[in-house]
């Protein structure tokens, strides 16, 4: 049977700041992330599978996303927890927000990284991760792709 790429689109809304950055972006400031997650497989050939004709059901792709992705990084403020940041970290925490401590400087290019290892952590093991693109702004974003990361 024929491998096939499936893809799922979602939608989330996370603040960050880059320190020791040269511009704009130290400062604490938000973005309506695009994450697009494609996976690949054969589709399920046996006729009496619940699922048979698909790679993966979208809704079974949807609650590894939601829950790893989605559900975290949603209307929280990601910050790299080896930075001076930490102090308003706290502040913000102590005031009921939603702070993410990431080992990483949150750029979009090392978010994908992250995204790609808790998503492929997740997935069934017939099915392969193919790629992540999440998108920043309307012309800006990163991708991952397995076969770059061998």
């Amino acid at each position: 049977m024929t491998y096939i790429r499936i893809t799922k689109q979602f939608s989330f809304e996370t603040g960050h700041a880059l320190y020791g950055y040269d511009g704009k972006c130290k400062n604490v400031h938000g973005h309506s992330y695009k994450l697009s997650v494609t996976v690949f497989g054969k589709p399920i050939s046996d006729k009496n599978h619940v699922k048979y004709g698909m790679v993966i059901d979208f809704g079974d792709l949807k609650k590894i996303v939601k829950e790893e992705i989605v559900n975290v990084f949603d209307h929280a403020t990601v910050f790299n927890k080896n930075t001076p940041h930490v102090e308003l970290a706290k502040e913000l925490e102590d005031r009921g927000h939603n702070v993410l401590l990431v080992d990483y400087q949150p750029t979009s290019e090392m978010m994908v990284i992250d995204f790609a290892k808790k998503i492929k952590s997740r997935l069934p093991e017939h099915i392969m991760l193919h790629s992540l693109k999440l998108q920043e702004t309307d012309s800006s974003f990163a991708e991952w792709y397995a076969n770059d990361n061998l």
